[in-house]
């Protein structure tokens, strides 16, 4: 499943002031036109895609924030309300790319925020990569009490950060939930996802609060209502051995998928939900080819 990494593209990183908070972005420059821009999924943060760029041609211009509260972007509030990452990215596009629409990938959670934005701003998105998300649950307006009876009392609570005793056992613990990382890539990404501590441990990057319920439920009808808006060409990749790969055919989630008027649909049998971990070649290699391809009509 592994294939060897090609010759290390070097990023450089900036913090750019985004709706009143740093968004630490990586850019791996380049002179290919349109601008590309990758959303990374919850709990995960732009460092990891390295592995996945490595594949993806050198002239590309790239880039891949830590959306807010991930990796080495501002924590904001007490609450993460999911429309604020639309709109964060919507600003950030204003700095990086004002005049020219841009090719747009997203991951889990990260595939959501680029649906909603190519939707709600059709213009802006040239080609749509939406790589093995739209899981979300179905919610049941009865939930709704409970729902925010939980916020409420999460809020009271400070959550503890996320500690290991060494990067080896971090590492140990994301090979056993990604069957096809490697050794080497399982050490990649826990490097990618901590930083040490004062006394001497690993903590996991970004705001512990990420992992509170917040007070709404899933709109699922909103969801679709605006992605049936999307106007760009879209490429919707799933990974058979993804954590999720139950719920892949379920009806709730082809409804989703079926919003997309202009989608080409692709599964990557052998890999795991995190594509960019595992099949890094492989999914480039899609990436690459749908970017790439001529416009008919």
């Amino acid at each position: 499943m592994n294939t060897p990494r090609a010759n290390s593209r070097s990023a450089r990183t900036r913090h750019h002031m985004v709706r009143n908070f740093s968004m630490h972005v990586r850019h791996w420059a380049g002179s290919a036109q349109p601008l590309r821009v990758i959303l990374h999924g919850w709990l995960d943060l732009s460092a990891t895609w390295q592995r996945l760029v490595d594949h993806l041609p050198a002239d590309w211009a790239i880039a891949a924030p830590d959306q807010r509260g991930f990796g080495h972007s501002d924590a904001v509030g007490d609450t993460y309300w999911f429309y604020d990452y639309v709109a964060d990215l919507d600003a950030l596009l204003e700095q990086l790319s004002p005049d020219q629409p841009i090719d747009l990938i997203g991951h889990s959670m990260g595939s959501q925020v680029a649906a909603l934005y190519a939707g709600v701003r059709p213009q802006r998105a040239r080609r749509l990569v939406l790589l093995d998300g739209f899981y979300l649950p179905q919610s049941a307006p009865e939930r709704a009490p409970q729902q925010l009876r939980n916020w409420l009392d999460e809020l009271r609570s400070n959550p503890e950060e996320k500690r290991y005793p060494d990067l080896e056992t971090l590492a140990a613990k994301i090979a056993k939930r990604q069957d096809g990382l490697d050794a080497e890539g399982a050490r990649f990404v826990a490097e990618c996802w901590s930083q040490p501590t004062a006394d001497g441990q690993i903590q996991l990057l970004g705001d512990p609060r990420h992992r509170q319920r917040g007070p709404l439920l899933y709109r699922d009808e909103e969801a679709k209502a605006i992605f049936r808006e999307v106007r760009a060409p879209t490429l919707l990749v799933d990974a058979g051995k993804s954590a999720l790969a139950a719920m892949a055919q379920s009806e709730v989630r082809q409804q989703r998928l079926a919003c997309f008027q202009r989608q080409t649909r692709v599964c990557l049998e052998s890999a795991g939900h995190m594509l960019h971990f595992d099949a890094p070649a492989e999914t480039a290699g899609h990436i690459e080819q749908f970017l790439s391809a001529v416009e008919v009509g």
